[in-house]
This record gives C-alpha cells, structure tokens and sequence, in this order.
C-alpha cells in the first residue's frame, strides 16, 4: 500500500515558528518556551549541518495597526506592545542563528512579503496570521527547494504550529511535529494531531533520522 504519511528526510525543511525574545522570556512570554529553547537550537544546527533548509516564521504587531488576527486585534488597535518591529523583543534569539548570521531583521522587506536570507539555505519569513502559509512565500519556497516533508517546531503549538501543520497537509506535505522543541505540548494535542497524519518525533530521533 502507498505510504503517505511517513517522513522523507533527504527532502525535509525545518519551519521554526514564533521563537522571539518576547515569547521566550520578555514582554509576554509563553510557558515553556524558554526552556524548549536548547532542543530547539539543537534540532536548528542539525538541519544546517545537514545542509536542509531551515525557516524561520516570525511575527510582529505595530501598536495601532488593525491587521492583527481576531484574538489580539483590540489589544494592538488600543497600543499593546509585543514583538514591536524593529524592537529586541521581535528577533529571534541568537542561539538559533548561524554563528555569523547578522541578527538585525529587516522588518520593512519582511512586514512587505519580502524573505531575508541569514545562512546558504536558511531564512526569515513574516507571517501576519496564525500559519506559516498564510499571506507568505512558504510554500514557494519550499517547492523551489524540492521539499516533501515539513518539519516543524518553536512557539506554542496549540496556535501557531497548530495551523502551519494544517495548512502543510492540505498542501500534501508529509508533516513532523518535535514535540519537545515546541512549547505548549500536552498529549492530548498531540494525539488530535496525530487524527489527521502529523507525526510526533524528538530531537534525538529527528537527528538520527537526517544523519546529523
């Protein structure tokens, strides 16, 4: 019978979703994430290693602006702060970038659907709602590079990650879940995730499986 479902890891990418200093440990972080950082950073440089292209999702609120998903759209409108562009609490931690990857974002390109580059097959997309493929480039990108396999981990896996593994599905994509470089994991999540073909991995295991 075929197999849709299993992991092709030569022709894997990793989308890192939502991993920025103020969901880590500044203006409004997100349980767990901190402490998920390591395993993050360390499934990042397997993925550079094994030259597979990695992603980074970010988001970012201008105070003020109305293109805000539903949930916060208010609170922004009304000039809540939180992963401000151009702020240290929207970049992305060091830890996940190329040792010499200039972490400043260029938030007019990105906040404008432009991609910026940070290493030879990584980069940083923009997306201003709950998945990685909505209003981005995402999806060209990966199929420019041949990607079968969506491999995603980062910042809260009930919102974020949620709806870019939805979206990667019924785009066809075989879709990875590592659980614990991803904050906000419970089983029962996980299991409802499992209901429509997401796999469930580890670190250790995604390593092993792409010889890194």
């Amino acid at each position: 019978m075929p197999d849709y479902l299993s992991p092709d890891w030569p022709a894997s990418a990793l989308v890192l979703i939502d991993v920025q200093h103020d969901f880590v440990d500044g203006a409004t972080p997100i349980p767990g994430t901190a402490d998920a950082l390591p395993a993050m950073a360390e499934l990042t440089r397997a993925f550079r290693a094994a030259g597979r292209p990695v992603f980074h999702i970010v988001r970012s609120y201008a105070p003020g602006e109305s293109d805000v998903d539903l949930i916060r759209r208010e609170a922004i409108e009304s000039g809540a702060q939180m992963v401000v562009p151009g702020t240290p609490g929207a970049g992305i931690p060091r830890e996940l970038l190329p040792d010499d990857a200039d972490p400043a974002l260029d938030w007019e390109s990105l906040r404008a659907g432009g991609t910026q580059r940070v290493g030879p097959e990584e980069f940083v997309v923009y997306k201003p709602r709950w998945s990685a493929f909505h209003r981005t480039e995402l999806d060209e990108l990966l199929r420019e590079r041949s990607v079968s396999t969506v491999v995603v981990a980062g910042c809260n896996l009930p919102n974020c990650p949620r709806a870019t593994l939805f979206d990667a599905s019924e785009r066809d994509y075989r879709t990875v879940l590592v659980a614990d470089a991803t904050s906000q994991t419970t089983p029962e999540r996980l299991a409802d995730l499992t209901l429509i073909g997401v796999q469930t991995s580890d670190v250790a295991a995604v390593r092993t499986a792409i010889g890194y």
